[in-house]
This record gives structure tokens, C-alpha cells and sequence, in this order.
């Protein structure tokens, strides 16, 4: 249990509210038939998850976490992709089990609530408005709202600007080492969800504040303010 509940909280969307892999892994395998290539299946694509569309589309081509694909080979990939993710942005992808009831929970005690993610506007807007969270959000910022992303601290930065809340003051929810980098940078709190993507390393790894298995746990962490 956290001492203080949190003025406001920034909540990743990949991993932590949403189960988006369905829809990346299918897509991901129709680009590779589509470049007459070996598909993954969502198992492998599932550790791949985590650093945007484009980091996605380079590791499906070269078949692991790291390196790098030839650019042509990418040149011909990463339109192909596009097209497959935007008409199936939210086809297979749904709510994990508790987030809902995370927040209305934060919103119940006066917490403000923004997204931060790294995947791109034109993906996470219709995403979050498809599964009916959007509104619940003051502000939403994606992977190209600013010029730097996670792990850099710019995004969480602007949420605090945003809310004109110190940092101390403003909490994490993510699931990845990339959040837990972030939250670290910018001064934040972080607590991370014990299912996400995080390139099949357990985040309690990474040391965040706190692990939960669903975020009908943070009325458990954050006690309401007497």
C-alpha cells in the first residue's frame, strides 16, 4: 500500500489496459505471407511487443528482439503492415479482466487519468474508443504526440504539465521495462501489471514500486483520501 494517493496517474494502454496481441500477431503473420515469408504465430510476437508499430515490423523480419532487417526489405514491410492494422486495430484486441473497475476506481477518488503510450495516434484513438475507455481520459498521448517516446521521460513529463502536478505526485501504470524506465526518469511512481508485454522477462526484474494482477488491486494500493 502506497502512503498517498496519487493526484494523477498515466496508464500505458499495450499490455496493461489492453490485450492488443491477437491483432498485431495476426497482422504481423498476412504481412509475411504477403512478402512471401515464414509466418511467427502470436506466441513469438507476443515477446516482441512493447516499442512501437515500426520496432514491431523490424523484429518480424529479422525473427527475433534484435537487429535489423535490410531497409529495402522494410521499405516493402512497413506499408504493407499499416494497411493490416489499420482495419484490424481492434478486430481480436479486448480489456484485460479488472480495468474497468481500475478506473472508475481512480475516478471515484479524484484522481486524474491520462494515457501514455507508444503506439501511434492513428491506432490508439480508435483503439481506446472501440473498447469504450477514451472517455475516460483527460489527455492521451501516443507514441508521435511528442518528439520522444518511452523510455524517455518527455511523454510522462508533458502529463505532469498537463494535470500541473509535481512528479512525486503523479503515478505510472505500465507493464514494461520501458515504463519502469520512464517513471524512473521523470521522477514518477510506477506500478506495473504482472501479465504484460515485456519481452518475456518478469517485470518484477526491473524493481517498479509495486506488481499487481489486475488493476481491481490499486483500491488495495491507493487508499481514498479521508
Amino acid at each position: 500500500m502506497f502512503e498517498n494517493l496519487p493526484k494523477a496517474v498515466l496508464i500505458d494502454v499495450d499490455g496493461t489496459m489492453v490485450d492488443s496481441v491477437p491483432d498485431l500477431a495476426y497482422c504481423v503473420d498476412e504481412m509475411m505471407k504477403a512478402l512471401g515469408l515464414p509466418v511467427h504465430g502470436e506466441a513469438k510476437v507476443r515477446h516482441w511487443v512493447g516499442n512501437g508499430v515500426e520496432r514491431l515490423v523490424r523484429r518480424a523480419l529479422v525473427g527475433q528482439l534484435d537487429g535489423e532487417p535490410d531497409d529495402a526489405l522494410f521499405a516493402r514491410a512497413y506499408p504493407i503492415y499499416l494497411e493490416l492494422y489499420a482495419a484490424n486495430t481492434c478486430q481480436r484486441s479486448s480489456l484485460y479482466p479488472g480495468v474497468r473497475a481500475g478506473i472508475d476506481y481512480l475516478k471515484s477518488v479524484g484522481v486524474r487519468i491520462g494515457c501514455v503510450t507508444n503506439k501511434v495516434e492513428q491506432f490508439t484513438i480508435p483503439l481506446l474508443k472501440t473498447l469504450g475507455i477514451y472517455d475516460d481520459f483527460e489527455i492521451v498521448i501516443s507514441g508521435d504526440s511528442l518528439p520522444r517516446k518511452k523510455p524517455d521521460p518527455m511523454p510522462l513529463l508533458h502529463g505532469a504539465d498537463f494535470f500541473s502536478v509535481p512528479a512525486v505526485e503523479v503515478m505510472m501504470i505500465g507493464d514494461s521495462i520501458s515504463d519502469v524506465k520512464a517513471a524512473r526518469a521523470a521522477g514518477f511512481k510506477i506500478v506495473c501489471m504482472s501479465y504484460g508485454y515485456n519481452h518475456g522477462a518478469d517485470i518484477r526484474e526491473s524493481q517498479p514500486d509495486a506488481v499487481i494482477d489486475s488493476m481491481i488491486e490499486l483500491s488495495r494500493l491507493f487508499p481514498a483520501r479521508a
